[in-house]
């Protein structure tokens, strides 16, 4: 798994890296990844406009904040993640400002279609579902915690309307961007805070 780790990190983007890489592909009508369609091109300029608000508009909650300043570990916060991805367009801007919060925090991003292995390491029920964070060890490589690809409450909507309906169509897709306006982010700075609580007190 280090090697796995290692491999990824040398292809890795910062986060300005990445919004820098996603724009300039959309300049020339594309998007991440190995298939190329116009919805995803669609989607990820959305994404694009999407990631710019939240960028100025999410605050880390203070008790979030203290409890990441707390945390005495060196990790790298390392994201599996494509533009087109609407889950991640919503949670990577709240990753990189709570990963803001702890000099000992490196955030860094892969793409899934670029790193099979890796994610095929972190699939969610036989799923390559993304974003997946990965809390890893700066010295080993080590990967102590994964967690994504949404809050749990996310989550649970999602599995509750393909329960209902038998699929995930466009009115699942609104109700789940509801879902996140009327959240503010506060679930994923809470769920993402505790894990990092937790590792720090098994090692």
């Amino acid at each position: 798994m280090e090697e796995i780790i290692a491999s990824a990190l040398e292809k890795s983007y910062s986060y300005t890296e990445y919004r820098n890489h996603i724009s300039h592909l959309l300049l020339q009508g594309l998007s991440t990844g190995h298939t190329q369609s116009e919805d995803l091109t669609h989607y990820s300029s959305l994404n694009e406009v999407r990631m710019n608000r939240l960028d100025k508009t999410i605050k880390i909650l203070p008790e979030v904040q203290e409890r990441l300043k707390a945390v005495k570990g060196s990790y790298i916060w390392l994201v599996i993640s494509e533009g087109w991805c609407g889950d991640a367009a919503q949670l990577l801007p709240i990753i990189k400002k709570m990963a803001d919060e702890n000099e000992l925090t490196e955030l860094r991003i892969v793409l899934r279609d670029e790193n099979p292995e890796l994610m095929d390491k972190f699939l969610t029920n036989g799923a390559r579902s993304i974003p997946k964070l990965l809390i890893v060890d700066t010295e080993t490589n080590a990967v102590f915690e994964s967690w994504g690809p949404r809050p749990a409450g996310a989550a649970q909507l999602i599995a509750d309307y393909k329960a209902a309906h038998g699929k995930i169509d466009e009115t699942a897709k609104t109700e789940l961007q509801k879902w996140y306006l009327n959240d503010k982010g506060h679930s994923t700075m809470l769920e993402i805070a505790q894990l990092a609580e937790l590792i720090e007190k098994r090692f």
